[in-house]
Parts: structure tokens; C-alpha cells; sequence
């Protein structure tokens, strides 16, 4: 897989922070050629900007998930800069907190439009191009929130989390007289920007439950992503990785502490 990416071009959206950077930074170090999207102009300049000197070929367009002309101009800027477009990393995501009792439709809808119809619509958007692609690859960021595991105050995110792997099942069986795979990976608590603001007891609290006794990087994300859009993976989709140090395993933290 070292070298299977190389000039492959990859456009990751919610890359210019958190996972999504991580994501974009592990494929520029694996020689592909990235397009980070998001809707912050400025953090996704200096993410660009600190992969390309890293000695990384990344560039920046500002786009939004939740709309589909906005991924349509982000798919054909990846296209036109790097002469086509191989794979989507649809990683962009919200996970605002709210109370179930307390949580407004305005809510629900935010956070369904950016995670569900957000993957729906950078999918619509790179098909054409990922259809001209020789290695095809879609790899959606969904959560063990939601699909496997549940967290009060986020109800909302994380059944939008369990409807892209819903979403993958099925888009892996249409996709697939393409030769375009999708999987999507599970990532569990990874250090980002947005997990440091909850506090280090919350830190604390979430690395007592981790079997490997530690928080996972965005690095460790990158890679699994990456190895489900290498050629080595070609015989795999419509499937999922977690990506948690085992936090889903244990039925107790006495289980963890033996």
C-alpha cells in the first residue's frame, strides 16, 4: 500500500480540521494528490498549506456537503487541478449536543442534512468522475456512535451515523457495476480539535474504557481509510472498520482493567 496511492487524487471533505486533515495528510504522505473541501476558508488554506510543506500536493475549495451544486463545482475543481478523481473520502460531519426531550426539528434536520444528505450529495457529485477512475474508491466516516454504541445527548447525530452505513450497504450494490467499492469506517475517540473541548475529565473518562489504553490519532484513522482505498482492497465493500482501540469489546471497565 505505500506506493499503490501514489498520484491517485483524493478529495476528502471536512478536511481542513480533525479527522478530515488527518485523513488528507495521510494520503499526501502516501504520494496522492488531495483536495481538502470545506465551508471554513481560512482553516482550509493553512491545512492545504501545511501539507505542501510537508512536501504534500494538496490544494483547498470551499464547499458545503449540504449542497449538491456546491460538491458538483468541489468534484470538478479535484478534476480539473489533477486530471480526474479516484477517490472520496466523504468525512464531513456536525455533532452539535442536545437533550432528547429539549431537541428541536431545526436541530435534527442540521445535523441529518450535513451527515446523511451531505454523503448522498458528495457521492452524487463524484460519481461521474470516480465512474472514468480505474480504482474507484468511496470511503464515508460514519461512528461507533450510533451504529454500535449510544452517548446521551446525541440522539440526533448518532442516528445519522447509523443511516450512511445503511446508505453504504446499499450504494455498494449499485456502485458496483462501476468497479467502485464503498466502505466506511467506525472511528471511536480520536483526538481532534472538537474532542479536546470537552474537558480532560471527559479525556479521562473515555480512556478508561479503551482496551489499548490510549486516545487514537487521526492518523490511525487515515490509515484504515486508506487501506480501503488502496488497490489491496478492491475485493472489499459495501463493509465497515472500527477504528477504536477496541472501546466497543468490553461489557464493563472492570473488563478492561484485567
Amino acid at each position: 500500500m505505500t506506493s499503490s496511492l501514489t498520484d491517485k487524487v483524493v478529495l476528502v471533505t471536512g478536511g481542513s480540521k480533525g479527522i478530515g486533515k488527518g485523513i488528507a495528510r495521510v494520503f499526501a504522505r502516501l504520494g496522492s494528490k488531495v483536495l481538502l473541501v470545506a465551508r471554513g476558508a481560512a482553516d482550509g488554506d493553512r491545512a492545504a498549506a501545511e501539507i505542501r510543506e510537508s512536501g504534500g500536493i494538496a490544494a483547498f475549495q470551499r464547499g458545503d456537503v449540504s449542497e449538491l451544486a456546491s460538491m458538483q463545482r468541489a468534484a470538478a475543481a479535484a478534476a480539473e487541478q489533477y486530471g480526474g478523481l479516484d477517490i472520496l473520502c466523504a468525512n464531513a460531519g456536525i455533532f452539535p449536543s442536545a437533550a432528547l426531550a429539549d431537541l428541536s426539528e431545526a436541530q435534527w434536520d442540521k445535523v441529518f442534512d450535513v451527515n446523511v444528505k451531505g454523503t448522498l450529495f458528495s457521492v452524487q457529485a463524484c460519481l461521474p468522475y470516480l465512474q472514468k477512475s480505474d480504482a474507484g474508491r468511496i470511503i464515508v466516516t460514519s461512528s461507533i456512535t450510533g451504529p454500535i454504541t449510544g452517548f446521551p445527548g446525541s440522539s440526533h447525530y448518532a442516528a445519522t451515523k447509523a443511516a450512511q452505513l445503511g446508505f453504504v450497504r446499499t450504494a455498494a450494490i449499485e456502485l458496483a457495476k462501476y468497479k467502485i467499492t464503498i466502505n466506511a469506517v467506525l472511528p471511536g475517540n480520536i483526538v481532534t480539535e472538537g474532542l479536546q473541548d470537552l474537558g480532560e475529565q471527559f479525556l479521562n473518562q473515555m480512556l478508561a474504557a479503551i482496551p489499548l489504553k490510549r486516545l487514537g490519532t487521526t492518523d490511525d484513522v487515515g490509515y484504515a481509510v486508506a487501506f480501503l482505498a488502496s488497490p489491496e482492497a478492491g475485493f472489499i465493500t459495501g463493509q465497515t472498520i472500527v477504528v477504536d482501540g477496541g472501546q466497543v469489546l468490553p461489557e464493563s471497565l472492570q473488563a478492561v482493567g484485567t
